[in-house]
């Protein structure tokens, strides 16, 4: 595996670090901003639609640059909205705040992932997918925690600047320690690129993705209150619990990397089913403490972490281009969106398990879109490496690999 990969993953941990830092200080944000749980949930929300509207067209604008170069200019933008999020004195600020991480993240997500496309072999790709997602899961198991334990000593802000100081350390990491390599010949074209979108299969398989976040984050968004108010822990064990659900994210995420070639769309629907079970599950015994435990471990053993399933199904039904890992990424943050929004409406409707409820018939409704190509079986459903879309330079767009008929 390529050194790059792993310093990709550590700039997505930053990331994601900034993304999940308001779900671990809901209460104390809503204190210092003078704004309600629902409408703090709304910022996870608004950090997610500027990930999936703002995202692709950043990615436009930095797409005729070098791979390298595209990230450390969205590394600025990154901490220009980063520190604007730290030193926020108002509700509207910090919701600008959020608008702008979550652009220059979302693009930042699809540069990467097409980065290791193009430095990685086919044959590994969806290892390669699970390594650089590992910044995703330990950002659930450490960088969350960490922000949410920093929060609670020493204020919600320090959490920001926590976040500051590690994107700080992944950009010059990526300086340093990413080739400088070229945009591929003939590639990188926005209409090139876009054409893929022709494909109504590829709508089909981008609504997959959608609905497994969906169901998951209906539940991670409100981790905090339904453990503390429901389930009757403590605040102070939060963080403790947060980082048992992160470690079974990077379990999980590992797994599903080594199945996600050759086994693409069994390991989405295994992964659909038990999230189904275990949010119900929660859902059902969330009053129970050690119940309850055990179900959040099972949503972080399959839910967040079917990523590299995901991202090699899209591909092999579109491209390893930046523009489709991007467009892909805002269909996954649509998911955050649907959950987390939703989520705060049938909280004021239903109570804190209502969410748990609603992943639950999310996760049934993924499970409907990938039953058409689980019924094909595996020789046509891209169950098997042999499902990679074409070989030549109109298959592999701007990263500029072939990828395998």
């Amino acid at each position: 595996m390529p050194r790059a990969v792993y310093v990709l993953a550590l700039g997505i941990f930053a990331m994601v670090t900034s993304e999940f830092v308001v779900a671990g200080l809901m209460p104390q944000m809503a204190e210092g901003l003078g704004a309600t749980i629902p409408q703090i949930g709304y910022l996870i929300t608004a950090f997610a639609v500027a990930m999936a509207v703002g995202g692709p067209f950043l990615t436009v604008a930095v797409m005729k640059l070098r791979p390298r170069t595209a990230l450390m200019v969205l590394f600025v933008v990154f901490l220009m909205g980063n520190v604007l999020a730290a030193t926020a004195t108002g509700y509207g600020t910090m919701m600008a705040a959020r608008i702008i991480t979550g652009t220059a993240s979302q693009a930042f997500f699809g540069v990467g992932i097409s980065m290791c496309a193009q430095i990685t072999r086919p044959e590994v790709r969806g290892r390669a997918i699970a390594v650089a997602m590992n910044g995703l899961m330990l950002g659930t198991l450490l960088g969350l925690p960490l922000s949410t334990l920093v929060g609670e000593r020493f204020g919600w802000r320090a959490a920001f600047w926590t976040v500051t100081g590690i994107t700080v350390i992944a950009a010059v990491t990526t300086l340093f320690g990413v080739p400088r390599i070229e945009r591929a010949e003939g590639g990188g074209g926005f209409r090139q690129e876009a054409g893929v979108f022709k494909k109504p299969k590829l709508w089909l398989v981008l609504s997959t993705s959608t609905l497994i976040i969906g169901a998951t984050f209906s539940a991670f968004s409100y981790f905090n209150p339904i453990l503390t108010e429901v389930a009757g822990f403590a605040p102070g064990s939060v963080p403790v619990l947060l980082i048992a659900y992160g470690a079974a994210t990077v379990v999980g995420n590992t797994v599903v990397g080594r199945l996600a070639d050759r086994h693409t769309v069994s390991v989405l629907a295994a992964g659909l089913v038990l999230n189904a079970v275990f949010l119900g599950g929660f859902g059902v015994l969330a009053g129970l403490p050690v119940a309850a435990v055990v179900c959040m471990m099972g949503i972080g053993l399959v839910g967040v972490t079917m990523n590299p399933a995901m991202v090699t199904r899209v591909q092999r039904t579109g491209n390893a281009g930046p523009l489709v890992n991007t467009v892909h990424s805002s269909f996954i943050t649509l998911g955050v969106i649907l959950g987390s929004s939703l989520g705060a409406v049938v909280i004021d409707a239903w109570g804190l398990r209502a969410p748990l409820w609603l992943g639950a018939v999310m996760a049934l409704g993924g499970l409907a879109t990938v039953l058409p190509d689980l019924i094909r079986g595996p020789a046509r459903s891209l169950n098997s490496p042999q499902g990679w879309g074409p070989t030549t330079a109109e298959g592999c767009g701007a990263s500029g690999v072939g990828v395998r008929t």
